[in-house]
């Protein structure tokens, strides 16, 4: 069996459960902001977790986003700062050259709303700039997530080859096999292929999405190829707002991961509402992966 990567948890969420304002249109990104310390204690917390790569919060850090809240010009620095918060607590949990960093591309728009994705002129325009700068900040990988169309998940995957990374592809999904944007997951994997990812996951999913997802991209993906996944751990209720009551527990998000493992899922974390907790909980489970 192949060696596991253990990934980290949520940071938007964590946020919000530690007291930080997480509104719109920043979101996680206004923590660079108002609350920088915080975001590197929650990554600290992750790799004493056992986390083997810690995320940069750089989730909203793209000017478009930045653009939504009068501080497009402040892309660069705030995905500076946000890769400099990553590296701050790797030095200060004594993990040194043993945890990387990776840099997260989300969506230019709404990451559950692919029929606002820009024009494809606008996405290979504005991910290469976002790669541009999380290479300059100094990442190790860029993960490239929570992807809902092809056509932005082969923008941002061009980007990430031309600036020479090590880079990730993950898609969010409205069923085991299908994108929210009513594409195939197995056309989604082969469109970005092409440009050489180190491996292919799924994210933001519930739990019992995940397996059926690594099935079919194990059997599609050569070996060479890494398959992996970090789902959410909350739902939707009846007023249609997200919400983490009744969310999935450690012990129980867990159980689920040993079976992604045995499906051959060789990069797990967690995605929305996942705490340090999850990831300690996955660590234990999975010591023999």
């Amino acid at each position: 069996m192949q060696t596991l990567t253990l990934l980290d948890g949520a940071m938007g969420t964590e946020l919000t459960r530690r007291g930080v304002n997480t509104a719109l249109p920043l979101w996680s990104a206004h923590a660079l902001d108002v609350a920088p310390e915080v975001v590197m204690h929650i990554h600290a917390d992750y790799i004493a977790a056992g986390a083997q790569v810690v995320t940069a919060n750089t989730f909203r850090t793209n000017p478009r986003a930045l653009a939504k809240a009068g501080i497009a010009h402040r892309a660069q620095a705030l995905t500076r700062r946000a890769v400099g918060l990553a590296r701050r607590a790797i030095a200060a949990t004594g993990q040194l050259g043993k945890v990387r960093v990776a840099g997260s591309v989300a969506p230019v728009e709404d990451c559950y709303s692919p029929e606002l994705a820009p024009s494809d002129a606008e996405l290979e325009r504005e991910h290469m700039v976002h790669a541009r700068h999380l290479a300059e900040a100094g990442v190790e990988l860029i993960l490239i997530e929570t992807q809902n169309t092809i056509r932005e998940a082969v923008a941002a995957a061009r980007a990430a080859a031309i600036v020479g990374l090590p880079f990730w592809v993950s898609f969010v999904l409205r069923d085991p096999h299908t994108l929210l944007s009513g594409e195939a997951l197995s056309d989604a994997a082969r469109a970005v292929l092409p440009f050489k990812p180190s491996a292919v996951l799924v994210n933001c999913v519930p739990v019992e999405q995940i397996g059926p997802a690594l099935v079919t991209l194990r059997a599609l993906l050569p070996m060479s190829i890494a398959v992996g996944a970090y789902a959410n751990v909350g739902h939707v209720d009846e007023q249609g707002n997200w919400t983490l009551e009744r969310a999935v527990r450690p012990d129980t998000y867990a159980a689920f991961a040993q079976q992604w493992r045995a499906q051959g899922a060789t990069i797990i974390g967690g995605c929305c509402g996942t705490t340090p907790e999850h990831i300690a909980a996955l660590r234990a489970a999975l010591a023999s992966g």
